[in-house]
Formats: structure tokens, C-alpha cells, sequence
């Protein structure tokens, strides 16, 4: 592993983005034609390179000046556990920094990792979906 490089694009190829959603099973990777589209319209895309490959990314949508929602936070299996998640959580935190509230809904294996990063857990709020996929 060379020196991971952080980038804020919005134009991958399709083959980029395949194989980095399917790399942590999410079913979204078998779309790639629309996650090239909705990495056009995120707001925030930050990626993570290791020389010409795509290792992760974190996508935010806001609303302009009071709450950003994270809504993809992904990395390669095998390059987990380096630092790359919570880097790319940190830039986050910095382009939304005077930002009220900044929202990520994690499953409950990534609830240890999220609050290492500065969230906290809500008690009292449930993540609610109308969907098509499967992961």
C-alpha cells in the first residue's frame, strides 16, 4: 500500500465505483450507471486513491447551512483498519464545520466506530427506508 492520496471529485468510472460497493457487499454496487449520477449530485464527495485505485469514499447532501447527511461511507475490506474511514469522516467534519447538525445513519456493527469519530447515538430516533435493495 503506497501513500493514500484524498480527493474531492465527483466523476468516477463506472468500473471504479463497482467494484468498490461490491468490495463491502452493498447491493447498490450492481447500479453502476446511477451511482455515477448521484456522485454528480452529492454536494460533498471525498475519495480515498491508493496510487489509481479507489479504496474509499465518504458522500454527504446538505442543505446548504444548517445539516449535512452522510449517506455513503465506504472502504475496501482490505484497507480497513488503516485510518482511511475516520480521514475521510474527519474532512467531513471540516467542510460542515459550522454546521448545526451533521447525520449519519450507521448500522449497529459501526456504532463503536461512528461515536470513535465524534458521534453520538441517538436514544430516541430509528433510521426508517422505502427501498429496493437488498444490503
Amino acid at each position: 500500500m503506497s501513500e493514500i492520496t484524498y480527493k474531492e471529485i465527483h466523476e468516477f468510472t463506472k468500473e471504479d465505483l463497482q467494484e468498490l460497493f461490491l468490495s463491502v457487499e452493498w447491493s447498490s454496487g450492481h447500479f453502476p450507471d446511477k451511482l455515477q449520477i448521484a456522485m454528480r449530485n452529492f454536494e460533498t464527495v471525498v475519495s480515498a486513491w491508493d496510487g489509481d485505485k479507489l479504496v474509499g469514499m465518504i458522500c454527504a447532501m446538505d442543505d446548504g447551512i444548517m445539516t449535512a447527511y452522510v449517506h455513503y461511507l465506504l472502504v475496501r475490506p482490505d484497507y480497513q483498519d488503516k485510518g482511511i474511514g475516520r480521514k475521510l469522516v474527519s474532512r467531513v467534519k471540516e467542510i460542515y464545520k459550522d454546521y448545526l447538525r451533521i447525520v449519519v445513519v450507521g448500522y449497529d456493527d459501526e456504532v463503536q466506530f461512528y461515536e470513535n469519530c465524534g458521534f453520538e447515538k441517538a436514544d430516541d430516533a430509528s433510521p426508517f427506508f422505502i427501498t429496493d435493495l437488498w444490503t
